[in-house]
């Protein structure tokens, strides 16, 4: 090895040491804290590659307050899929429910508000969040079976469907709320379990 004019032995190899000394002793003292630093850098890996399932189970807000506005209505895969579809428009406002059914008069709902989608090929979807008087389901169950919708009732919860032609009219009741959905044209898959699931948040266990 080629050593550098100027430089003693005497002061290079008691200098090395010290050095090589040192850097031990910050591994040492390094080494308790490795083990979380590794669960904690992994956690953070998984929850950044984390995806959210298809039907939006495990999105944090299926567990919260029910939805308040058009954003909150709808699991993130879905609001993706809404707002990427070419030439589209979201409105949202506090129209009645645009069914055909003469339940919107009966049940004089209270409009939360109203989120509609229409594209420039003329397709749309548009659903309504109400509240109604409480335990009104039954009523609409037997209201909405008399005019051909598909009905069931189930612990006190209502849920109709009606096609005809390119529409399809979903309405859910329950408690003191009515969700109704008409999709013309226009079917996004578990459109309405999924808009449902963001309405009435599943109930954690012992409540």
């Amino acid at each position: 090895m080629a050593r550098v004019s100027g430089r003693s032995l005497w002061v290079a190899w008691p200098a090395g040491v010290l050095c090589a000394a040192v850097i031990a002793a910050l591994l040492w003292l390094a080494a308790p804290g490795v083990p979380g630093a590794v669960d904690m850098i992994g956690a953070m890996l998984r929850g950044a590659t984390a995806t959210p399932s298809a039907d939006g189970a495990g999105d944090a807000a299926t567990d919260a307050a029910p939805a308040t506005d058009c954003r909150d209505l709808y699991p993130d895969p879905l609001w993706a899929e809404l707002t990427w579809t070419p030439d589209v428009l979201l409105s949202q406002n506090t129209d009645p429910p645009a069914t055909a059914s003469a339940l919107a008069t009966a049940l004089t709902p209270a409009v939360r508000f109203t989120c509609t989608w229409r594209t420039g090929d003329g397709r749309s979807v548009s659903t309504t969040v109400a509240t109604v008087p409480v335990d009104t389901a039954p009523v609409a169950h037997a209201a909405l079976a008399a005019e051909g919708f598909d009905c069931t009732l189930e612990d006190g919860a209502a849920r109709c469907e009606r096609a005809r032609g390119t529409v399809r009219e979903v309405h859910d009741l329950r408690g003191d709320v009515w969700l109704f959905s008409v999709l013309d044209d226009w079917l996004p898959e578990d459109y309405s379990t999924q808009v449902a699931s963001r309405v009435f948040p599943a109930q954690p266990e012992g409540t």
